[in-house]
């Protein structure tokens, strides 16, 4: 089951011919994958402050398809394809008005927050993300 919500494409996102500066889109998905957290009961606040779990990227591919220009409302497909000991590999859709405009797989992986070394996803988080995970044939 994916997860979907959207985020508007704002001046501040643009270069100065209005087209989306690719760094801004980063900075969106890290906004987005905070809100996947929380969707999935594990708000970013509790899992790094309480349960001192992080979720740094350790490979981001992006392949862009079309622009993004100013006022564009971007719509965020996130679905989850694998759930690892440790690792977690998003698969991201962004369309707007049913046209993509880029689509992005990330590895991210659970960390201590003091340590900085992986750890294994709890039970809760593991079960929590494994009702988002992909069939093969998305």
């Amino acid at each position: 089951m994916a997860f979907t919500t959207v985020r508007p494409l704002r001046f501040g996102d643009c270069d100065p011919s209005g087209i989306a500066y690719f760094p801004s889109y980063l900075n969106l998905l890290v906004g987005v994958m905070e809100e996947f957290f929380t969707s999935i009961g594990s708000p970013w606040p509790v899992m790094m402050g309480e349960r001192r779990i992080s979720v740094p990227t350790v490979r981001l591919d992006i392949t862009f398809s079309h622009p993004g220009v100013h006022g564009d409302v971007l719509e965020f497909e996130v679905g989850v394809k694998r759930v690892g000991g440790s690792s977690l590999d998003f698969l991201h859709r962004i369309t707007c008005r049913g046209t993509l405009l880029w689509s992005a797989e990330q590895r991210v992986v659970a960390t201590d927050t003091d340590t900085h070394r992986a750890r294994p996803w709890p039970d809760d988080l593991r079960a929590a993300l494994e009702q988002h995970l992909e069939s093969e044939n998305v």
